[in-house]
């Protein structure tokens, strides 16, 4: 798949994931949409993991620890063949499995989650139980910046460098923004590659919607032999769609019938413009 059809792909997750968004009148807008690039690539030219070897031992596993943003993961693993796309038309309706976070009752997801900062400790095991184990799989985990003011996450690094998890890889989506503002605001993470190696983690920084630049990153990893990998996404909150972007207010917002509207004729601007 080339890197244009790649970004086509990202373009149409955006459109779908508001469309179901507005559907089901609830949904966390920011942080899908600045994360379906990373998402786009890890299950398009990464992961080695499909509806039919979700089951096999030897899969890799994602983890999506910033659980609140699951409206980009649904319309990733729909198009992937996880379950039919119209299974999400029941997005937060009475007695759906697809509820407003990640839910193993949903095919292709490996852990509940939402509460943040419990989805890198998992990794920590499920990549440790590798190791014990000599299995060959690796083992992805997106943590939100905001996410990073949880201590679990910190214990979590240190376990995984002590257990030298170099099948451990950690993705930072580094929008800037949390629920009530800017992170640096709220609680501040700067200097946050700084932090990260001390930790003894490999550090890699990339712009977390260049395709080829995120392609590149994921598949050099093990960065360094016996040191878990982190990278540290750069990217925008509402990435695609200008009024939503980098925009707090978004972080969980439904838009009006004149803000879908405008959002999805942006966002087939954008199309419009991958093929001049």
């Amino acid at each position: 798949m080339t890197d244009r059809e790649i970004k086509i792909k990202s373009i149409n997750y955006r459109k779908k994931l508001l469309k179901y968004i507005k559907l089901a009148k609830a949904g966390h807008t920011g942080g899908s949409l600045s994360c379906v690039d990373i998402l786009n690539v890890l299950y398009n030219r990464i992961l080695n993991v499909s509806p039919e070897t979700f089951s096999d031992p030897g899969r890799d596993r994602y983890v999506q620890s910033k659980g609140h943003s699951v409206e980009a993961l649904y319309v990733v693993l729909a198009d992937k063949g996880f379950f039919p796309e119209s299974d999400i038309e029941t997005l937060c309706k009475y007695r759906s499995h697809y509820v407003g976070h990640p839910t193993r009752k949903v095919h292709g997801i490996e852990h509940n989650s939402g509460a943040l900062g419990h989805g890198l400790a998992f990794s920590v095991g499920v990549a440790l139980s590798a190791k014990k184990d000599n299995a060959d799989y690796k083992v992805y985990t997106l943590l939100g910046d905001g996410e990073l003011a949880e201590g679990s996450n910190w214990e979590s690094m240190l376990s995984a460098a002590h257990y030298k998890l170099d099948n451990l890889t950690a993705i930072v989506d580094r929008n800037n923004l949390q629920i009530t503002g800017k992170t640096e605001d709220v609680c501040g993470l700067e200097p946050l590659e700084e932090k990260f190696r001390a930790f003894g983690w490999h550090v890699e920084i990339v712009d977390g919607h260049d395709i080829s630049a995120l392609t590149d990153v994921l598949s050099r990893i093990p960065f360094e032999k016996n040191k878990p990998n982190m990278i540290i996404a750069n990217t925008i909150k509402g990435k695609g769609v200008s009024f939503i972007e980098n925009d707090h207010v978004w972080h969980h917002h439904v838009p009006t019938d004149e803000q879908y509207q405008q959002a999805q004729e942006e966002l087939d601007m954008l199309l419009t413009e991958l093929d001049t």
